[in-house]
């Protein structure tokens, strides 16, 4: 087995969260409101919780980790009412092929697109699933057999790998899923208030998170990281990686650096798009 360095490990990441997060755009969106949902998160909660099942509201945030008390509850169980799991599956793997084609235009039929699926296919189904619940439901999944379809859905494979992966390093460091939030808005320069996933919850919740954090010695008194807080946010995104890491171990260091250098023009691609 191939053992991969870190910098590669998180340079695969950086690859391979814009493929996977097409989902999350517009075009995607517009699938599930074709299909009765009534806004984004509806289409967002039915579309990633899909491969869990039916599972109740209290599994999703447990999966999910990173959402405010409440916030699951108010799309599942209702979405499941509009649409079932494997219609949700099938809706979001339609919905994100076409945003990705979509976004990258002829590269969507390159043969180094297709080179670039099967090296991602490879590594997307070698990981190891225990204590990966999410992953695990997606590794359930038929596998697409269209290119730009199975290179979507690998990357959302290595994307959800790694984030449970990631939940698991935040457990392990004590740092809940709003905290995680407000760790994050910090090390973009930001005031935890400011960050886009949380600024809408009340403002008594974000104040007890910050003063949390600051209690922990994680924030100084301007809502800054202290010395501790900065390694605290470095040692979680490194143990991340690391823990990303097995899913590549399959590939070899030239089929890794070759599957970098397919995905980067598709990444660099989408980017374009969004700006």
């Amino acid at each position: 087995m191939q053992q991969h360095p870190q910098a590669k490990i998180h340079r695969m990441f950086e690859l391979i969260e814009p493929i996977a997060t097409v989902t999350f755009s517009e075009v995607a969106n517009e699938a599930f409101l074709a299909v009765g949902m009534r806004n984004y998160w509806d289409g967002y909660f039915a579309g990633r919780a899909a491969p869990l099942g039916q599972a109740p509201a209290e599994v999703v945030h447990a999966v999910f980790y990173n959402f405010a008390d409440g916030e699951v509850a108010r799309h599942i169980p209702w979405v499941w009412g509009k649409i079932t799991p494997q219609e949700a599956i099938a809706v979001r793997e339609r919905g994100s092929t076409a945003a990705l084609r979509h976004m990258i235009g002829e590269l969507a039929d390159s043969p180094a697109l297709v080179r670039a699926a099967d090296l991602a296919t490879r590594a997307a189904l070698s990981a190891p699933t225990e204590g990966r619940p999410l992953y695990a439901g997606l590794r359930a999944l038929d596998v697409p057999e269209e290119p730009l379809a199975r290179l979507w859905h690998a990357t959302t494979l290595l994307r959800e790998h790694r984030g449970d992966g990631h939940n698991a390093a935040l457990v392990a460091h004590g740092i809940g899923g709003t905290e995680a939030h407000a760790l994050m808005a910090v090390s973009l320069g930001m005031r935890a208030e400011e960050f886009g996933r949380i600024h809408h919850l009340p403002k008594a919740r974000l104040a007890a998170v910050v003063d949390g954090l600051r209690r922990r010695g994680l924030l100084d008194a301007a809502g800054r990281f202290t010395e501790a807080g900065r390694r605290t946010k470095q040692r979680i995104e490194a143990l991340t990686d690391e823990l990303a890491a097995p899913a590549y171990d399959v590939l070899s260091a030239d089929e890794l650096d070759e599957l970098a250098a397919a995905l980067e023009p598709l990444a660099a691609a989408i980017q374009a798009a969004d700006h």
